[in-house]
């Protein structure tokens, strides 16, 4: 079910594996890779990411977060480009990434890794990120081609 995940760098960036998770089908929770976002270089943790390997409308495929002070250099985009080839692995070429719309970060990182804004969706008031206080997602789809390059 989970792939070798050591492929996952570039000269500049390497996904350092955290956790795996089975999820839970009964609470439609796919199962998931956690990695650090990591510089090739020293090593040093700029952020963190997810790949859910599932079919997750509102909360995406992949999620992303940078720490403030290494914002501005494109990790979250570098990250995801990565995780593409995961999806490879688990045979998805069709990925959604969500973001909040006033978060325009996120916004142009889903833009920049070839999303296309499919809509922006009132969040139903029993999902979980309703319940923490957010009400709408970007939905932004991407598609991948079957190989790299």
């Amino acid at each position: 079910m989970f792939f070798n995940t050591e492929d996952l760098y570039s000269d500049e960036i390497f996904l350092d594996l955290v956790k795996t998770d089975s999820g839970d089908p009964e609470r439609d929770i796919v199962p998931y890779y956690i990695f650090d976002i990591c510089l090739t270089e020293s090593g040093t943790s700029v952020g963190c990411c997810d790949f859910r390997a599932g079919y997750v409308f509102y909360g995406g495929n992949i999620g992303y977060r940078v720490y403030e002070p290494y914002r501005g250099s494109h990790y979250a985009a570098k990250a995801c480009k990565l995780l593409f080839k995961l999806a490879r692995k688990h045979k998805m070429y069709d990925l959604i990434i969500t973001c909040n719309p006033d978060n325009y970060a996120s916004r142009k990182t889903c833009e920049y890794v070839g999303g296309v804004l499919e809509e922006i969706v009132d969040l139903p008031e029993d999902n979980e990120m309703y319940l923490e206080g957010e009400r709408q997602k970007c939905i932004y789809r991407i598609s991948l081609p079957k190989t790299e390059g």
